[in-house]
């Protein structure tokens, strides 16, 4: 499977799911489109995934779409970072 996992940033906050796989759909088939909500307001965060099984039609909409500005806002389209085991947050600070 050459699939890729697709980070679609600065998004509109009304914008929905079935927006945003209907935006990347112009460019292949689109397998799943999340858009990440925030749990204690139920609010969009502003960004999502793309799931795209054929990689070279996810390099096409990731050409295409990236800098595009929709609902305002210019997206930011890159292929998605492997999720890191790494805490997340701001370093703790060493006492002496």
């Amino acid at each position: 499977m050459d699939g890729m996992k697709i980070y679609v940033g600065n998004l509109s906050y009304r914008m929905t799911a079935d927006e945003l796989k209907t935006l990347f759909s112009q460019f292949g088939q689109v397998d799943k489109a999340d858009i990440i909500i925030d749990r204690d307001s139920g609010q969009s965060k502003g960004f999502g995934f793309i799931e795209m099984s054929v990689g070279a039609e996810a390099e096409k909409a990731i050409a295409g779409l990236h800098g595009t500005e929709v609902g305002g806002r210019a997206l930011t389209v890159n292929q998605a970072k492997p999720k890191t085991d790494a805490p997340r947050g701001r370093p703790q600070q060493r006492h002496r």
